[in-house]
Order: structure tokens, then C-alpha cells, then sequence
């Protein structure tokens, strides 16, 4: 009975999700997941539709990823497993609009998933805006050691942080390159599918986008399952976030 009532509620919320929509569900989530899986121009998925008799044109699938990526990231959130307590941060470049933007980002020493924030500069504000969003998101797990580069606003965020009552206790921060490196190719693994040539047109667009591409990374990281953890299952999650039964099969 309660498993009923939930796939009900699931069904209706698919409903809302994709009211207005000419195509599919589950073909709207397919194209979404492809785009923020693999390396990928909408113009590719284009293609790939039109192999299989569909037309989509590719302004419509930039359309889909910019309302359903963060809505992916909202509803995968939900399954991340709380990080250990010893969590390393770091920050990379994204390019928008020609010009450098910078995207901070948390993993703990497992590389689980922490948090991410897009932002315009690399200053003391940003980094006291990330940690408000990475704390605020898991008042009741504060990280109790926090491993960072050695630039300089890192130290004075962490006093905020602590100032503000986000951190119960005084983590200890330690700067080191080597523990750094894991996060380092954690980068490159989220980066691996973003636009190659020019960036992003636009900061909105980076930040809505971004939102899918992380949670593309936690979905293909695994969420602590046991058992195979295969794209097939993978899709699977996917559709059960959109109360959908399959998204892999067109």
C-alpha cells in the first residue's frame, strides 16, 4: 500500500515535471542525462535522435538541460551519502563568455560528493559563500578536517564560518598538494563533458548546466548501493527521480 501511494505521487509529480512538453518524458531525460554524461554537442545528440527516426532540433535539447539539470541535481541531492568529516576544497576555472569564472568545489578523502558553488571571482567573499551553501545544506555534519590550497582566503572564510555558527567546533585546516591531488582529478572528471570550444555563453546558463554536471558525476560515483552499480541502473535512479519506469530504452 505504501509503495503504491509513493509510485502514485511519483506519477503525478512526472506529470507536473514535464506538463507543456511535445516529446516524451523519458526521451526529455534521456537526452539530458546523454548530454551531461559523455562529451557531447547538442548538434551530436541531434544526430543521435535522427538515427532513430526522431527529430529534435538541438535548440530544443539546450532548452531541456537548462530547466531538467537542475532539477537532476535537486532530486539526487537527496541520495548522496554524508561525507566522512575530512573534506578537501579546491576551486577550478570555467570559461564564460570568454572570460574566467571559478567553480569551488568540496569532496571528502573517499571522494564523495560535498558541494559546488559557481562564482564570478576568487575571493575572500566567494569562499565564504561557498562554505555558507556546503554548511547550510548539512547543518547537523560539520567536516571536523578541511584540507585546502594554500590561498589566502581560505583561513579567514573558516573563522567566518565558525563566527556565524555554521561550525559547532574549530576544524583543522591543513594545506598539503598531495591530498589536494585527488580533488584535482575530480575536477577534470566533472569538466570532461563541458563545452571544449568558447565556454559557456552565459554565467545563468554555466550555473543551471553546472548543476547537472555534478550531479552526473555523484550518479556515475554511486550513492553506496550494493551490488553492480551499471549505466542501466544508473538510468534506473534516474527515472525513479522522475517517476518514470525506464529511461535507457528508445
Amino acid at each position: 500500500m505504501i509503495l503504491h501511494t509513493i509510485a502514485a505521487k511519483l506519477k503525478q509529480r512526472a506529470k507536473a515535471d514535464f506538463r507543456g512538453r511535445h516529446f516524451e518524458a523519458a526521451l526529455i531525460v534521456q537526452a539530458v542525462s546523454w548530454y551531461l554524461r559523455y562529451p557531447l554537442s547538442y548538434r551530436d545528440i541531434e544526430e543521435l535522435f535522427l538515427e532513430r527516426g526522431l527529430e529534435v532540433d538541438h535548440s530544443t535539447l539546450n532548452r531541456w538541460v537548462l530547466a531538467y539539470a537542475p532539477l537532476i541535481e535537486k532530486r539526487l541531492r537527496a541520495f548522496r551519502r554524508p561525507h566522512c568529516g575530512s573534506i578537501r576544497i579546491d576551486e577550478t576555472y570555467i570559461k564564460v563568455r570568454g572570460e574566467w569564472r571559478y567553480l569551488y568545489r568540496a569532496i571528502d578523502k573517499h571522494g564523495d560528493a560535498v558541494d559546488f558553488l559557481l562564482t564570478a571571482r576568487r575571493d575572500l567573499d566567494a569562499a565564504k559563500r561557498f562554505f555558507r551553501k556546503m554548511l547550510a545544506d548539512q547543518p547537523l555534519l560539520a567536516p571536523d578536517r578541511i584540507g585546502t590550497d594554500g590561498a589566502g582566503t581560505y583561513p579567514p572564510a573558516i573563522v567566518a564560518a565558525r563566527s556565524d555558527g555554521l561550525l559547532p567546533r574549530t576544524p583543522i585546516h591543513y594545506v598539503t598538494k598531495h591530498l589536494q591531488q585527488g580533488i584535482e582529478s575530480d575536477h577534470f572528471r566533472v569538466k570532461r563533458a563541458m563545452p571544449r570550444v568558447g565556454g559557456f555563453r552565459s554565467f545563468h546558463t554555466a550555473r543551471r548546466t553546472i548543476c547537472g554536471f555534478e550531479a552526473m558525476l555523484w550518479l556515475r560515483k554511486g550513492f553506496g548501493f550494493a551490488g553492480a552499480w551499471t549505466v542501466r541502473e544508473q538510468n534506473q535512479l534516474l527515472g525513479v527521480c522522475f517517476g518514470l519506469q525506464k529511461v535507457n530504452e528508445i
